[in-house]
């Protein structure tokens, strides 16, 4: 199993109907993507994160079909404008020692197939963990 973990603060100027509307999608993620397993978007509790969600995948074939999904992009393109910081990291029970690689190869591929997503991406004030692309947008 992957757990993929988002934490993120939205902007001041964000106003509640778009804060609600991000979540919202974030929440819609979880009921629409088949390869989501469980899932959780809430307040984030005891560290510098105002919000933060898990989605559970098995494997990385789930991943792919997560982070691919109709739904993911659309929270990327109402909610990435909104993110002041954000960080994202991934748990695993895998013992394949690759698997870091293999998930980073992922976020490889899908931020070369979207040169928009890296653009919004790389125009976070604050961005770091697992899915950061690396160079320039």
């Amino acid at each position: 199993m992957i757990y993929h973990h988002n934490r993120f603060t939205f902007k001041a100027g964000a106003t509640p109907e778009q804060r609600e509307e991000a979540l919202a999608s974030l929440r819609n993620q979880g009921h629409s993507i088949d390869a989501v397993v469980r899932y959780v978007v809430g307040r984030d509790v005891g560290g510098e994160f105002e919000y933060g969600a898990v989605f559970v995948l098995e494997g990385l074939n789930g991943y792919w079909e997560y982070l691919m999904a109709p739904s993911h992009a659309h929270t990327d393109r109402i909610g990435l404008p909104l993110v002041e910081t954000f960080v994202s990291y991934d748990t695993t029970d895998s013992d394949d020692p690759d698997i870091a690689q293999q998930t980073a190869e992922l976020h490889a591929r899908r931020f070369a197939g979207d040169p928009v997503l890296r653009k919004m991406v790389a125009d976070l004030p604050s961005y770091s963990g697992s899915s950061a692309p690396e160079g320039p947008a």
